[in-house]
């Protein structure tokens, strides 16, 4: 659903999501006139959405993805209905994981985990333009 400046997305738990999500996020960009910061609004996207598929396991509930416009460039959501909340640690120089939320950091102006209504949080991250 898109409204405005808005995209609405719901998603299963599934590692599909991942690059379906992408590809959605792909067109919303290129509507906004914003397609230079794909890279790195993809980047962001894939690891906050994979980070919810893989940890918050709520069973019957969806993902949902939200893609804002905002006056500086963009910021997207990924909502899920677990109550647990990312960490962000530096792994260990040779692991082969848990480097999703330091990339955010890096690529993103802020980010952040916020209650929603309802059950469960929001992690988001704003990229400028």
């Amino acid at each position: 659903m898109e409204v405005g400046g808005l995209i609405v997305l719901r998603w299963e738990r599934g590692a599909r999501s991942v690059p379906l999500a992408r590809g959605e996020l792909r067109r919303a960009l290129k509507d906004w006139g914003l397609s230079h910061i794909e890279d790195a609004a993809s980047l962001v996207l894939s690891e906050l959405l994979t980070n919810a598929v893989r940890h918050a396991r709520v069973p019957t509930r969806a993902i949902e993805t939200r893609f804002v416009l905002i006056p500086d460039g963009l910021r997207v959501e990924v909502h899920d209905a677990s109550e647990r909340r990312p960490l962000m640690a530096l792994p260990d120089g040779d692991a082969d994981g848990g480097w999703g939320l330091p990339l955010v950091d890096t690529l993103s102006e802020k980010w952040g985990v916020s209650d929603r209504s309802g059950p469960g949080k929001l992690v988001w991250a704003e990229l400028s333009a």
